[in-house]
């Protein structure tokens, strides 16, 4: 990208791209979007400061199209503060469904050199973004496993986002029922038999776009034993209820966090 692109994009950021319910208005949004079109193509990325919260200050590379939340550090702020709650120096944490690596880096910057944190994403763009993002800030105690996790180390299908429609990768999933355009064949491990071999986390926070459950299933001894706080994000309300019957089970407490997360407390 030139430096005249680089700006634009930024500028875009900050001042466009929040007006893009406009491309929803009939007659007005068509103009929005070829205008839109014409100035921006659509797979430009910026690197740019995060504005506010928490991840103020921390540099992501992002599309000015669907970068607005992360530019000014507004998406999932129950999550933000949640890290920002339950995180310290010296912890390990481990990000599940991490995408580009927000709230890795988030994490990184909150326990510090001595921390660590391990970033699991499926998607290989996604993968190679967070990376990215990790070298920018200088945050070497992020590793990131380019693996789904799941009830079982093996392999599975992942479908992944269509660029066309989430330019930041942040609907890929694990696929249940096959025939998906975007699909892959992706290593898999579950979390008792990666902690077995790694430092295990102190907490655990995880968005795989409704398998959560299956993520829990594959962590039994890790939960039983070590014990860390986990931040899950739901998807339904059966997600919901199953994840809540599962952390009883296993002796935790969890409570809503925000409209669209639980998080298990062990007791």
């Amino acid at each position: 990208m030139s430096a005249s692109e680089g700006r634009l994009a930024q500028m875009f950021l900050r001042y466009v791209s929040p007006l893009a319910e406009l491309r929803r208005v009939p007659v007005l949004g068509a103009w929005a979007r070829w205008a839109i079109a014409r100035v921006l193509p659509r797979d430009v990325m910026t690197w740019v400061e995060v504005q506010r919260g928490p991840a103020k200050g921390l540099w992501l590379k992002l599309n000015p199209r669907t970068g607005h939340d992360y530019f000014q550090g507004v998406v999932e702020p129950g999550v933000q503060q949640t890290l920002a709650d339950y995180l310290s120096a010296g912890m390990t944490v481990y990000d599940i469904g991490a995408n580009i690596g927000f709230f890795s880096l988030l994490a990184a910057r909150l326990v510090g050199n001595e921390g660590r944190v391990v970033a699991f994403e499926a998607d290989p763009d996604a993968a190679a973004r967070l990376r990215e993002h990790a070298a920018r800030n200088g945050f070497s105690w992020i590793a990131v496993e380019e693996k789904a996790v799941w009830s079982q180390t093996g392999e599975v299908r992942f479908v992944r986002s269509d660029p066309v429609t989430s330019p930041d990768l942040g609907l890929g999933h694990v696929e249940m029922d096959g025939g998906a355009k975007y699909s892959i064949g992706v290593a898999a491990v579950s979390l008792d038999d990666y902690a077995m071999h790694a430092p295990v986390p102190d907490f655990v926070k995880c968005d795989v776009e409704g398998a959560e459950a299956e993520v829990v299933r594959g962590a039994q001894r890790l939960l039983a034993g070590k014990r860390p706080v986990v931040l899950c994000e739901l998807h339904s309300e059966e997600n919901r209820r199953t994840l809540g019957a599962e952390f009883s089970r296993l002796g935790y407490d969890s409570r809503s966090c925000g409209a669209n997360h639980i998080l298990a407390i062990p007791r």
